[in-house]
């Protein structure tokens, strides 16, 4: 019996349920929480580059890019590169596309393992400020007509600075695809319960989930994914993920 259907529905299933349960999710925070004195977001890495993203995030959003192939991921916040050359290296597998990677300060070891990395030819490197007027002609010129585009929001965290770049970055994905925005766990911890281990520390109520908020309630282009996120948990983005319609 072919019960590839049945499995797939059972799988959804669970996952909004799952996404209802508040003490698995207070379960989850608290071993992140556990896990964070030992800098677990940035003991991976993907094909020999730090990738600094927890392993639930980094499977939903391969979920995420498999099913809707967009021909552009725009990405802010290029890090170390280590996401920048995953998104590219599921393009390749898919055949087509590019990732735009943005950041105010590439450093030049970082933009060395992106550029001499084999997964380079499907990347394209931008510097600047994410919500610069000529930053994002920059971003437009890069991508072809009738493309279809995703965006990853993983750079400065403050509220103020993702709800810019949701404005900005919003109009240019095409529906069907999705937007992420990255570490919206900040917005379920209470001060006592910060994340120490990163290279800012951001307080509830300015960070990306108080942005994602406004701009929710800004837009009908966008809804939360209910099977993406429902199953989110030991994830630095619970509700980020957004699909636009």
């Amino acid at each position: 019996m072919d019960d590839r259907e049945q499995f797939r529905h059972r799988a959804q299933m669970h996952s909004i349920k799952m996404g209802r349960d508040k003490s698995v999710f207070e379960q989850s925070l608290q071993t992140m929480l556990a896990a964070d004195k030992y800098e677990y977001s940035y003991l991976w890495s993907w094909m020999g580059v730090p990738i600094i993203q927890l392993p639930a995030d980094v499977m939903a959003t391969q979920e995420v890019i498999f099913a809707t192939k967009p021909d552009v991921i725009i990405e802010t916040g290029v890090a170390r590169g280590g996401s920048l050359i995953f998104m590219a290296s599921l393009l390749e597998l898919i055949g087509k596309g590019k990732v735009i990677g943005i950041d105010i300060d590439i450093r030049p070891h970082n933009r060395e393992s992106i550029e001499s990395h084999p997964m380079a030819k499907r990347i394209c490197l931008i510097e600047g400020a994410s919500d610069d007027v000529a930053t994002l002609d920059r971003v437009r010129a890069e991508i072809p007509a009738s493309a279809s585009v995703m965006v990853v929001l993983d750079s400065d965290h403050s509220c103020d600075h993702v709800l810019a770049e949701l404005r900005a970055y919003g109009p240019l994905v095409t529906p069907g695809q999705y937007m992420v925005v990255a570490d919206t766990l900040i917005g379920h911890l209470d001060k006592d319960l910060v994340l120490k281990n990163r290279s800012k520390q951001w307080q509830k109520g300015n960070e990306p989930l108080a942005a994602l908020n406004i701009f929710l309630g800004e837009t009908s282009r966008f809804q939360i994914d209910p099977v993406i996120n429902g199953k989110l948990i030991l994830s630095s983005s619970p509700g980020g993920y957004l699909k636009c319609v």
